[in-house]
């Protein structure tokens, strides 16, 4: 089960660095994201497979379809697990991210990705819809990505883990359902306001759990690591 929690490396490249060595061993699957790849570039999805870790690149594309295809088929060259894309990008350009992860990774000689469709972020609420100009409230605007999204044949979803339990009903059997929002017990809740503990996203039909601050803010990030790994999966 230890595949299942995704370590979200917020930070710069020296403190993934220093974070990858305090959880080698422990966890297995870490998240590249924006601040991080910007930063950094290809190089950083190299450096923590070195280090022995899959990698999550969350660099959430949204764009044309033909933009989004290319730089599917690239991310995928690079041998990453998983990577996002913006469902509200639509179902033509959620089917280019997937022909191109597929491309690349026949190019290159690897597995192809995951590709994961976030619905609504985390730090979003109905009053932050509503500004943007969508008054479906946020479970609703979410059950309408997530149904877009499966129909265009993406691996999965990213989803708040209030949303798990309907998006497992909804998506396939096997499908992936990747949940931010994550804060066990003992954590503050942060800039996300939609979030449950580790038990309850389980519980509710999540597949992964990406857990960011818990983790690498803790005076020991394996142990806290671990105390999660028990709280999501109790017989694990």
């Amino acid at each position: 089960m230890r595949d299942r929690i995704i370590v979200a490396l917020e930070t710069d490249a020296g403190g993934a660095a220093e974070l990858t060595q305090e959880l080698s061993g422990v966890a297995e699957v870490v998240k590249v994201g924006m601040t991080l790849y910007y930063a950094e570039g290809p190089r950083m999805v190299r450096l923590m497979h070195e280090a022995g870790f899959k990698v999550f690149v969350d660099l959430k594309l949204h764009d044309i379809p033909h933009q989004v295809e290319g730089a599917a088929r690239e991310v995928a060259k690079l041998g990453c697990a998983m990577f996002t894309v913006h469902a509200a990008g639509g179902r033509a350009m959620m089917e280019a991210a997937v022909r191109g992860a597929r491309a690349g990774a026949q190019a290159a000689g690897v597995e192809t990705p995951a590709v994961l469709a976030v619905t609504v972020l985390t730090s979003m609420d109905d009053v932050a819809l509503h500004d943007i100009g969508v008054d479906a409230a946020a479970h609703e605007q979410v059950a309408r990505l997530a149904d877009l999204a499966r129909i265009s044949g993406v691996d999965g979803v990213v989803c708040s883990p209030n949303e798990a339990a309907a998006m497992r009903e909804l998506m396939r059997s096997n499908a992936l359902v990747v949940t931010p929002g994550v804060r066990p017990s003992w954590s503050s809740a942060g800039d996300q306001a939609r979030i449950a503990t580790p038990a309850a996203a389980v519980e509710s039909g999540a597949s992964h759990l990406v857990v960011g601050r818990p983790i690498t803010g803790a005076d020991d990030p394996a142990d806290a690591f671990n105390r999660i790994l028990q709280e999501g999966w109790p017989n694990a």
